[in-house]
């Protein structure tokens, strides 16, 4: 690579697929046929592949490769594959390309490598047939794997029913091979696995040695205990060790320690290594064709007022390139590169972009209804359980259907095609799509008529896998004829359907941000600098938030340096307009189009915006208990870094300080884990250390949750004498105020569990690790936006995973603490990924609202307002005239729940696209048939 920001020429090597990918149809004759067969990387070498083959079920494009085992390319012999592929699509003559690519950014979006416990001889990994790791096991779990989503023993084809999970497997040690951080999503994902192993074998013994449970992130506490709460199901906290393998059996030997019993060793069936994450293999010499720095793991050098940029200008950096990370966090810092080559690059926007154009659409209204059915497989989601070949034969049966195919995923490129090119050839006029739930992929199904010709609402899917095979895997038969009866009652609906519009609203350019924090400012001048002007409302008078309030982070970034130069940006910035002191009264519009009322320094104004950010923040936890606001000894981290900050003498020179941790969460009243408090604490231990090395600091916790590349910094704290006691949640630490000798001090009293016995401890200072609760203003600001709340109070996003900054409520955004509690530089890369989802708003003229909205006959109509009070988003409103008044229905608000549906007492509101024809024809379609 060479060049600089705004202009770089990349060389690439395409590699010869051997495959002419425009004639390939995914047939997989050739794989059939194909003669070579070695270990499939793909599921962990558990089953066999072939030299020709298909790299996944869902591949992109979904055509066939063949790879360096082919005999031909070794040895020029077969070419049994070139002699039975019927499309003539296998070319040995491709030859490896060289192409250029000019660019004006460069993400790097590496992703990781799974830690390889072959390193350690002692994890018995590759020497013991049933020991498996992470990896094996989710191939093992799913549909698509070695066995057909079977979790079976490689050693005997057997079923395990006693397995065990050993977390922190190249993660969390010293040992050379290993890893010293914490990867962050280990304890999740074997608790995943675990409840889907018990969906499996309801039976199964699950257990889990561990050593902290780090359910850190957004609704995982929860997701904790709902995995601990399974019959059969132990969470061990003890260091396991696998001692040997039982030659008879292959079952595998653990030993383990536990306060009670000592050691101990247990036999299991099977033993599952929850490995860690590595950087991406060959980052050596990436880094330095990129000419970016690395940290000293091997991962991207952070910036933490930027954890995106790298140390070379214009190229950028998402997912866990940027260290160990979860799925929601990937999403929004790689929506957030996105935001950052926006502003790099915003003065080429739209010079190449090409607008889709369709075919023009037949009006099919008046002709007789000729369905097409697609039932699909979805690997083996649905096929596993449903007998998809007898379903299509019993579709064909139905009245109306002309077309009816079986299809392996009718969501991948080439199935999607196949569909419009049936509904061409066949002169479909309808179409079912028998698959998962239309909330994932209608729209997608949706355009594959469009590409057809045909209204895109003639549409319609029958989810024969959250409603079917997923809830009935052990009743095949039953669960075949629920499909039969789901299809026939879509297909009765679709006789029925309407051809709906859709139209196009205008976009006005400006957008909102509320909260004028570092996440707030942050996004506010990110979507300024790709051109739109931004209005941002700070519920105070000045901006700064909860930041105003830190001083440093782990990493050393000096926040209030930090956040001077923000605030300043911000102020200088001619398209940030910022409102102090402001509190929003009313909010009116929808997508694209929004008005807002503020009030604001002793006048009102109105905003007209396009779309909205809430980055409003969060509360610190004012404690009740721990003699919090009686003994002024007794303070909260806040107070404690404030002092540390400003290096009060009668704190720093203090003999003993205990930090005691989840006060105010992880309990019935806020059932979560606030995320920072671990490493707040040890934050404030080192720098409390750094200042008086004498000090006694002990940190009390229940799980020490210094995830990611924190966790260098526990063991640093560790290494620097201070002490680390564990608590169990039904016994907390005591804390009293005594004299001692004559001195008043502050007596924590807490149990031991390694020493098996209660401690007292003397301190001098308390602090106490409290929780984040939502934000004063947070049901307030839900109810203006109208946006959901999660079940602890904070903003609820449109899709845990998927959608991290969006809401359901199109045109919302979010990030930051409202979202959920997090570091900065966490809070930073989710500000970007909101102002890059505002931008993808924003850069279009126009939206397009759905035609699946409620509609009124005025005739029938009493004008009572009962469809008004039901109505969420305030889509309806009464018309008067003279002689009466009738309710009308405002499509662009109409979001198509169908609850004014249901409230009219007199019919006269009905829901386009779920109209009671409809609906009563598909009930009629499964009652007639029983």
């Amino acid at each position: 690579m060479e060049g600089e920001a705004g202009d770089f020429k990349v060389t690439l090597t395409k590699k010869p697929r051997y495959i002419i990918e425009d004639k390939c149809t995914g047939c997989t004759t050739c794989v059939t046929y194909c003669p070579v067969q070695y270990p499939d990387p793909f599921n962990q070498n558990i089953s066999q592949n072939k030299a020709v083959h298909i790299y996944y079920s869902q591949a992109v494009p979904l055509v066939a490769y063949i790879d360096d085992s082919c005999l031909y390319l070794k040895e020029k012999k077969c070419l049994i594959c070139q002699n039975v592929c019927q499309a003539d699509a296998i070319d040995f003559k491709q030859k490896p390309e060289k192409v250029e690519v000019n660019v004006g950014a460069v993400i790097l979006a590496l992703g990781l490598e799974p830690f390889d416990p072959r390193v350690k001889a002692e994890y018995g990994y590759g020497k013991m047939a049933n020991v498996v790791t992470s990896m094996d096991y989710e191939r093992l779990m799913c549909a698509t794997g070695p066995y057909g989503g079977e979790i079976l023993r490689t050693s005997d084809g057997k079923h395990p029913h006693k397995i065990a999970w050993i977390q922190c497997v190249g993660s969390r040690r010293v040992t050379p091979g290993e890893n010293s951080y914490c990867s962050g999503v280990c304890c999740t994902y074997t608790q995943k696995q675990v409840i889907l192993t018990k969906d499996h074998d309801a039976a199964a013994e699950c257990t889990i040695f561990h050593n902290d449970i780090r359910s850190h992130g957004k609704d995982f506490e929860r997701y904790f205990q709902r995995t601990e709460q399974l019959p059969g199901t132990r969470f061990v906290r003890s260091y396991a060790s696998i001692v040997r393998e039982i030659p008879e059996t292959k079952n595998v030997v653990v030993r383990y320690a536990t306060p009670d019993e000592g050691v101990k060793e247990e036999e299991f069936d099977m033993v599952v290594l929850s490995v860690g994450l590595n950087p991406p293999s060959g980052i050596a010499g990436l880094s330095g064709t990129f000419d970016i720095e690395l940290n000293s793991h091997g991962f991207c050098k952070a910036i933490s007022s930027n954890p995106m940029a790298t140390s070379r200008p214009g190229i950028f950096v998402s997912g866990a390139f940027q260290g160990p990370t979860d799925i929601p966090e990937s999403v929004f810092s790689a929506s957030g590169a996105g935001a950052q080559c926006g502003e790099l690059l915003n003065y080429r926007r739209g010079k190449l972009t090409r607008e889709r154009v369709y075919p023009p659409e037949k009006d099919v209204s008046k002709e007789e209804p000729r369905i097409g059915v697609f039932v699909c497989h979805c690997g083996a989601n649905i096929s596993s359980v449903v007998n998809v070949p007898s379903t299509v034969d019993y579709v064909l049966t139905l009245p109306n259907v002309v077309y009816a195919q079986e299809q392996l995923f009718s969501c991948a490129t080439n199935s999607a095609r196949e569909i419009t090119d049936m509904a061409k050839e066949k002169g479909l006029n309808r179409v079912v799509i028998a698959a998962c739930s239309p909330r994932t992929l209608e729209p997608l199904f949706r355009d594959t008529l469009r590409e057809a010709g045909i209204n895109q609402y003639y549409c319609e899917m029958a989810n024969i896998r959250e409603h079917n095979s997923w809830v009935h895997s052990k009743e095949k038969e039953a669960a075949t004829q629920k499909a039969r009866d789901l299809i026939r009652m879509s297909v009765a609906r679709a006789r029925h359907l309407e051809p709906l519009q859709e139209f196009d609203l205008t976009v006005n350019k400006t957008a909102l941000v509320v909260g004028g924090g570092i996440a707030g400012m942050t996004s506010a001048l990110s979507i300024a600098a790709q051109g739109h002007e931004v209005q941002l409302i700070e519920k105070e008078k000045n901006l700064g938030g909860m930041a105003r309030r830190i001083y440093y982070t782990l990493e050393g970034l000096d926040v209030q340096g930090y956040l001077k130069d923000l605030i300043r940006a911000v102020y200088q910035n001619p398209l940030v307009h910022v409102s102090h002191d402001a509190v929003i009264t009313d909010v009116s519009g929808y997508i694209g189009n929004f008005v807002t009322t503020v009030e604001t320094e002793g006048r009102v104004k109105t905003i007209e915006h396009g779309a909205a950010v809430i980055a409003i923040g969060a509360d610190p936890y004012q404690p009740t208990e721990f003699l919090y606001g009686e003994d002024e000894r007794v303070l909260t981290h806040l107070e404690l870094e404030d002092r540390i900050a400003k290096k009060e003498e009668k704190l720093v020179n203090a003999g003993s300080l205990v930090m005691i941790q989840c006060v105010g969460c992880r309990n019935e009243d806020r059932n979560y884990c606030s995320r920072i408090c671990c490493g707040q604490s040890v934050k404030h231990a080192l720098k409390l250390k750094e200042i008086n090395p004498e000090m006694d600091i002990h940190i009390l916790f229940r799980d020490m949750r210094t995830y990611g590349l924190r966790e260098d910094f526990y063991r640093e704290a560790s290494a620097k004498n201070v002490k680390f006691i564990r608590y169990e949640p039904d016994d907390k630490p005591q804390l009293e105020a005594v004299v001692e000798e004559g001195r008043p001090v502050l007596r924590v009293t807490a149990t031991d569990y390694i020493l098996g016995h209660k401690l007292a401890i003397d301190a001098d200072y308390i602090s106490l690790a409290t929780a984040i609760v939502p934000a004063a203003s947070t049901d307030a600001i839900a109810g203006l936006f109208k946006v959901t709340l999660s079940p602890d109070g904070f903003f609820k996003e449109a899709h845990a995973k998927l959608k991290p900054v969006e809401f359901a409520a199109d045109g919302v955004y979010l990030c930051g603490m409202a979202h959920y509690p997090k570091y900065i530089p966490e809070a930073i890369n989710q500000a970007y990924g909101a102002a890059g989802r505002v931008l993808t708003l924003l850069s279009h003229n126009t939206v397009t609202a759905s035609g699946a909205v409620a509609k009124v006959n005025e005739k029938r109509c009493m004008g009572c307002g009962a469809c008004i009070a039901a109505c969420t988003y305030g889509a309806i409103e009464f018309r008067e005239t003279k002689r009466d008044r009738k309710a009308v229905v405002n499509p662009v608000l109409c979001k198509g729940d169908g609850l004014c549906n249901v409230k009219c007492p007199t019919g006269a509101i009905a829901l386009q696209h779920f109209t009671d024809t409809e609906i009563a024809c598909q009930i009629d379609a499964l009652v007639s048939e029983k």
